[in-house]
């Protein structure tokens, strides 16, 4: 039988019982209206932050392509090489890459540092002081010191490169004319960054990046006895067939 509002009003307990839901929800109240005031707080910090940092550098922030780990001069650009991060504006070179699908499959002239912006100029190879052949590439692949008997490599050498898998081992050119290597354009030569510039047939230089990119490369100086007085013409193709 449900009690009468009078019955309730003269019962203690139930009085008590309706001042502790009353203070439950005043109390629910003023929880939830000191979370929304500290949200709103943190982000106003946060706001204030930024337009501090915009107001230091001045500009924008954009989306831009920066190097997930340091990419070695001769190495073409995969996926997994880079990652888009905001950037201000102001603080980026006048040829910053925006979108990381123009990086991806282009060959890097020089050497991108971890963290770095990747930009058009990172693409480019400095001719002026290589003389290519008439008919033949140059092409940069990476070559660590030790692979690269031991750094003595030099402009006008002539040298058999070979292809180092995890099965099998492949001579990839012979006699290969070296235009440049990263000690004679008197740039660091560490692990990250050591490169070689090779004269190569323009049929065989898709091989050649493609083994530079998921092998490991060996370069190997006949003596002057042994060197041919000029580059030779073996193919890539011929001289695999001569090792067979």
């Amino acid at each position: 039988m449900a009690r009468s509002d009078e019955e309730v009003s003269n019962d203690p307990m139930a009085r008590t019982r309706n001042k502790d839901l009353i203070a439950g929800c005043i109390c629910g109240a003023l929880c939830a209206l000191c979370v929304g005031v500290h949200a709103a707080t943190m982000q106003g910090e946060a706001k204030a932050a930024e337009a501090e940092m915009l107001a230091r550098y001045g500009g924008d922030q954009v989306q831009v392509c920066v190097a997930r780990h340091d990419i070695a001069a001769g190495q073409t650009i995969s996926e997994s090489d880079t990652e888009e991060r905001t950037w201000v504006a102001s603080l980026l070179p006048a040829d910053a890459i925006m979108d990381k699908k123009e990086a991806i499959g282009r060959q890097v002239g020089s050497t991108i540092l971890a963290g770095e912006v990747i930009s058009s100029a990172r693409f480019g190879f400095d001719t002026s002081s290589i003389d290519v052949p008439a008919g033949m590439h140059a092409v940069s692949v990476p070559a660590r010191e030790v692979h690269a008997v031991g750094g003595a490599l030099s402009p006008g050498a002539l040298v058999d490169v070979y292809a180092i898998g995890p099965s099998a081992t492949a001579r990839i050119a012979s006699s290969a004319l070296v235009l440049a290597t990263s000690a004679s354009q008197d740039r660091a030569n560490t692990r990250s960054d050591a490169w070689v510039t090779l004269a190569i047939e323009p049929s065989h230089v898709q091989e050649v990046v493609q083994a530079a990119e998921a092998q490991t490369l060996y370069f190997a100086l006949p003596s002057e006895d042994d060197a041919p007085a000029k580059p030779s013409d073996m193919t890539v193709a011929s001289a695999r067939e001569g090792e067979m």
